[in-house]
């Protein structure tokens, strides 16, 4: 397996959520090759569960798909956050709840080959009404949703955000309602 050594890295963009550089990369054969990437600090999603079984979701406007989407909640790190303190911070923010119980699930990279960002994805339950600000440019409407029509739209491409796919996948294995 090759490995790769950065040599140089230009960073041609500083933004709030990301930032993107180049990084010229030699490998351990010697050859060079220049690579683009979106450093990004990290995200969490939360598949929260209220007592009757609904999955609490949010739709919102999301300028990269042009259009509005239901999704589980989620949001980036904040600078030294913790991804488990981002997951109950989001929840607060998002669905105006804080989670007793949460269960991390795993992670994954949203895009390996041009961006540093990882997921977390937690499972949350026993939800005590608790509300942090929302940010300032989300504006979102809350959606409750059963857990096994949820997973029925993951199953069937009904749901196009990854995160929320993979999301309630895990959830469901975790919930044992799929069978690995």
């Amino acid at each position: 397996m090759t490995k790769e050594t950065v040599v140089k890295r230009d960073v041609v963009f500083e933004g709030r959520l990301f930032d993107v550089h180049i990084d010229h990369i030699r490998t351990d054969q010697g050859k060079e090759y220049v690579r683009e990437i979106v450093q990004h600090k990290g995200a969490v999603a939360v598949v929260p569960i209220d007592p009757d079984g609904k999955v609490i979701m949010v739709r919102q406007f999301r300028s990269g798909a042009g259009k509005s989407l239901l999704e589980i909640p989620a949001g980036g790190l904040e600078e030294g956050e913790e991804r488990e303190a981002s997951a109950r911070r989001e929840l607060q923010e998002e669905i105006h709840y804080y989670p007793n119980e949460l269960i991390e699930l795993g992670d994954f990279w949203v895009a390996a080959g041009y961006t540093t960002e990882r997921i977390t994805i937690y499972l949350a339950s026993d939800l005590k009404p608790s509300e942090l600000p929302a940010d300032a440019d989300e504006d979102l409407t809350i959606e409750k949703v059963p857990f096994t029509e949820a997973l029925e739209r993951a199953l069937t491409n009904q749901f196009v955000d990854s995160k929320t796919i993979i999301g309630l996948l895990w959830a469901a294995r975790h919930l044992g309602k799929l069978s690995t």
